[in-house]
């Protein structure tokens, strides 16, 4: 039962998971705020582009179309119906993520931490806030179906443990500047 829940809550958080890390691997471009402050402080920073929060997008629509693909074989091997991706669905997940991300960014500025300090509790979650939000507003009967109370909580109680996993990871291959 356990196994099941963690792999359908993986699976389908898995086109909210990847964005942020393929914008990082992107990297660059025109930031998003294009340089602009208010209060003394950057709205975004450096960290936050238009060709990383698109990158990032594409990427998590990718994955879900490839994970459509697999999603068959991949149930029948680990005994667990796993959930196939209506576009709407995936893209929602994927650019929810990427706008999670940048809104904590802001909310990063206004509080003056600088780009990569921590905030925990806003680090680990907000991508998955904006990501669910936005996928129960675009796509509400896959949500309902896919995402379960059960499910909800897998994803609430994993998605900080890969947090701190993919970021320690990015930052030992030097894909990230910071640790957390």
């Amino acid at each position: 039962m356990i196994g099941s829940l963690v792999a359908t809550a993986f699976w389908a958080m898995l086109p909210a998971y990847v964005p942020n890390n393929a914008a990082v691997i992107a990297g660059g471009g025109r930031p998003i705020d294009g340089g602009r402050e208010w209060r003394g402080a950057r709205l975004l920073g450096d960290g936050k582009t238009w060709r990383g929060t698109a990158v990032g997008t594409l990427a998590g629509v990718a994955l879900a179309l490839a994970l459509n693909a697999l999603a068959e074989p991949a149930s029948a091997a680990l005994g667990v119906d796993l959930p196939t991706f209506a576009l709407p669905a995936a893209f929602a997940l994927a650019f929810g993520a990427m706008c999670g991300d940048i809104g904590a960014s802001f909310l990063k500025r206004r509080s003056g931490r600088e780009r990569g300090a921590a905030f925990p509790g806003l680090d680990q979650l907000d991508f998955v806030v904006v990501a669910l939000a936005a996928v129960f507003v675009v796509d509400t009967d896959w949500a309902l179906a896919v995402f379960t109370p059960s499910v909800l909580l897998v994803v609430l109680v994993m998605t900080p443990i890969l947090h701190v996993v993919t970021n320690v990871g990015a930052y030992a291959l030097g894909l990230k500047n910071e640790p957390w």
